[in-house]
């Protein structure tokens, strides 16, 4: 879609005009015809571009004087808002919300309007306009309001709106008191022109969390950053978390705020399978800075480190040995597996949570990005530092090269549920998961993303989801979901239901068993069974057509209900785990081929069971092998000659059954410990089947020879023992009367 139809189809009807005059900037662009040419026009000159530039200052001024005008008048009716929260009706309050909405799309798409233009003219008139106009643009930035402080203030105000002006109070990290839970996290990937909508939204539902409400709040305070490490010979860490192996790790070093805060976090993440009854945790510590590079190094030692905390004694001492217990740990692992700083993230992050209630939480990060912190190339970076220190939360870090960073292009929506066994999750987040503001992207990974796309000629497994970051997330539009004026959503609310609660007019039976196919619609193919008596009984020349269309349309019936019994493709159903996996969404499927040299790693699920379901296909392989291989013994022991030939054709079978058995089992083993997802080793293919045949081409074999030999009834055969039995009988006689005597 070009920008000039996405601007008339996504402009605000209040604001309509002030937007960008796009077209006529475009039209700006052309000069006149030449007369006598066919299609020339006379090129750009001096004036033109003098002109233009009018054009351009005139459209830069309107936008900028505009959004200051709205801007403050949005932080004006919030002033306002304040003071008189407790008269304040929750539709005033959405209204400020939809108002904020309705800014930020204005903002956004007046902001790609002017870079769209610029483009255009600097590619038709080879005159570069951008340089000069980006100083433009910074002098008059309408596009660089801060919209987290709004959000953060409206939350506040909706919060105080929706609870009477008794905000609940509770500890922030406090969960839920319920004993049978189970917690689930889902992460969705937001696009940026989605981010200020997705965020008003969830606060209309969670309060954003704020852990100094006392204090205004600023962009550092949002900020979050952390050291990754890993051993960049092995990077085990890294294969660890990608392959969610049992018991994988993954180490890093947080901090919140600007690189002047002395709290250092050091986490460790360990994932858990769920077979093995327990669950995936995150434990931590806190540590000074000062003391960060002498603790990884082994110099600073476990009892130095909380020897303060004993004295102060503020947490029990099972606590603080837990704690010293974990210390030991991550320093014995840093130290014994050479583990040091490899990359680094870095995010502004909006929480959403009740205070002191943990059964959904909800946080957005924003601004993305990851750095190298290694030595790896010779550069130093880090150095002997435990990060380093060119860098701080100067987002979007434009004094590093390209090489040394990766501004990850969406945002981070992440959704923690802890519910009752059974319960679903709330309707509204159902809705939101399912709308147009989100894309799902299971078990994503900063560490993951940023190792694998800092480190490119050293890593070559790469995460499932980096064919998706080449596929655009935007969505259509989903009606009746998002941010809108009250008025607004009234009407549609309205519409809604008039369009759902018809006049109730009782079916005629012939309706209810012939109801109209979409094609019948399209056409105008319905004729009433009442309509065509009426004609029919007074008689009128109108029967004749009427019973014609009656006719078309019982036909069309009939091959539509006919074709509807073909079957269809299966949807596949989302996993049953899953509370926000929708039960009925289409995947869909597309193939993508990974770089040279290069591996997608596709997660396999493994269990112990799976390992019990292949000892149990090779067991009754054994099994089978067993009892072909007993036939033949007793065809070899009590067989003629044509038996024996069946004996020698099922002990080949049996033996190579067995070795056929012994190599699958040891590929499937393989596979199931390698986490390789090659289904054509998962299922058998060709054994089966080629088994069953043998043992039918044996049988037949075998009875084709008898046949050859003694006939359709097995008559010669039948007479040979006739003669011979007499004299067996009678020779065996002689012997026991001779052994009695």
């Amino acid at each position: 879609m070009k920008f000039g139809q996405q601007l008339r189809q996504s402009l605000i009807k209040d604001y309509s005009w002030y937007y960008i005059d796009y077209d006529g900037l475009k039209d700006a662009l052309k000069t006149d015809f030449v007369p006598g040419k066919d299609g020339g026009r006379r090129p750009w000159t001096n004036d033109d571009e003098s002109n233009f530039i009018k054009l351009l200052e005139a459209e830069l001024d309107k936008v900028f004087t505009f959004q200051k005008l709205k801007s403050q008048e949005i932080v004006s009716r919030i002033k306002a808002s304040e003071h008189e929260v407790k008269q304040l009706l929750e539709a005033d309050v959405s209204d400020v919300i939809a108002d904020v909405h309705d800014l930020a799309k204005y903002t956004q798409l007046n902001y790609t309007g002017f870079q769209k233009i610029i483009k255009k003219h600097d590619k038709q008139t080879a005159i570069s306009l951008r340089p000069t106009f980006s100083t433009r643009l910074k002098a008059k930035p309408f596009f660089a309001d801060n919209y987290d402080a709004f959000v953060v203030k409206l939350s506040r105000l909706y919060d105080l709106v929706r609870t009477r002006g008794n905000p609940v109070k509770g500890d922030s990290a406090a969960g839920g008191s319920q004993q049978n839970f189970v917690r689930q996290t889902t992460k969705y990937w937001v696009h940026p022109d989605n981010i200020t909508e997705l965020k008003l939204i969830i606060l209309k539902h969670l309060p954003v969390l704020v852990f100094n409400p006392n204090k205004e709040f600023e962009e550092k305070d949002s900020a979050i950053s952390s050291i990754y490490y890993d051993n960049p010979q092995t990077w085990e860490l890294y294969m660890g978390r990608l392959k969610k192996t049992e018991g994988a790790e993954a180490i890093r070093l947080r901090w919140y705020g600007g690189m002047e805060n002395e709290t250092i976090f050091v986490e460790r993440k360990t994932h858990r399978e769920d077979w093995t009854g327990e669950k995936s945790v995150k434990a931590r510590f806190t540590l000074k800075e000062k003391y960060v590079n002498d603790f990884l190094a082994g110099r600073y030692t476990v009892d130095q480190a909380f020897e303060k905390m004993k004295k102060e004694a503020k947490k029990s001492a099972g606590e603080i040995e837990d704690l010293m217990q974990l210390a030991r740990e991550i320093q014995y692992r840093v130290v014994t597996r050479k583990l040091v700083p490899v990359t680094r993230s870095f995010y502004h992050r909006t929480a959403f949570q009740l205070p002191g209630d943990a059964r959904v939480r909800i946080s957005l990060d924003t601004e993305l990005t990851m750095t190298r912190e290694d030595n790896l190339d010779g550069r130093q970076r880090a150095g002997n530092n435990w990060r380093r220190m060119d860098i701080g939360i100067d987002w979007p870090f434009s004094q590093l090269p390209d090489s040394d960073v990766e501004r990850f292009p969406y945002a981070v929506l992440e959704v923690k549920l802890q519910t009752a066994a059974g319960q679903q999750p709330p309707q509204w987040i159902r809705d939101l998961i399912a709308s147009h503001l989100v894309e799902a992207v299971p078990k994503f990974s900063k560490f993951i993303h940023g190792t694998a796309t800092m480190f490119p000629t050293r890593i070559n497994l790469l995460p499932f989801w980096f064919p998706q970051m080449d596929v655009d997330i935007r969505k259509p539009v989903s009606h009746y979901f998002g941010i809108q004026h009250p008025a607004n959503v009234m009407l549609a609310s309205s519409k809604k239901k008039g369009a759902e609660k018809p006049t109730a007019v009782p079916p005629s039976p012939m309706a209810t068993l012939h109801p109209p196919t979409p094609w019948m619609r399209k056409n105008g193919l319905r004729a009433s069974p009442s309509s065509t008596k009426n004609a029919r009984r007074t008689g009128s020349w109108s029967f004749y057509p009427l019973w014609v269309k009656r006719q078309v349309q019982l036909g069309g019936n009939a091959v539509f209900n006919a074709l509807s019994y073909i079957p269809t493709r299966t949807k596949i159903a989302g996993d049953d785990r899953d509370p926000l996996a929708l039960s009925n969404a289409a995947v869909v499927g597309k193939r993508f081929k990974a770089p040279p040299g290069k591996r997608i790693h596709v997660p396999v699920r493994v269990e112990p069971k799976v390992y019990f379901a292949a000892e149990r296909t090779f067991l009754s392989w054994l099994e089978f092998s067993i009892i072909i291989g007993s036939i033949a013994a007793a065809l070899l022991n009590f067989g003629d000659r044509i038996s024996l030939s069946a004996a020698w054709g099922f002990t080949i079978i049996a033996v190579m059954a067995l070795v056929y058995s012994l190599v699958m089992y040891i590929l499937r083993v393989d596979l199931i410990r390698k986490r390789r997802a090659r289904l054509s080793r998962y299922y058998d293919k060709w054994g089966t089947t080629l088994l069953c045949f043998s043992l039918f081409g044996v049988t037949v074999a075998n009875f084709v020879l008898r046949i050859r030999e003694d006939g359709w009834f097995g008559a010669s055969r039948i007479v040979s023992l006739g003669a011979a039995v007499p004299a067996n009988v009678s020779a065996a006689a002689e012997d026991l009367l001779v052994g009695e005597l």
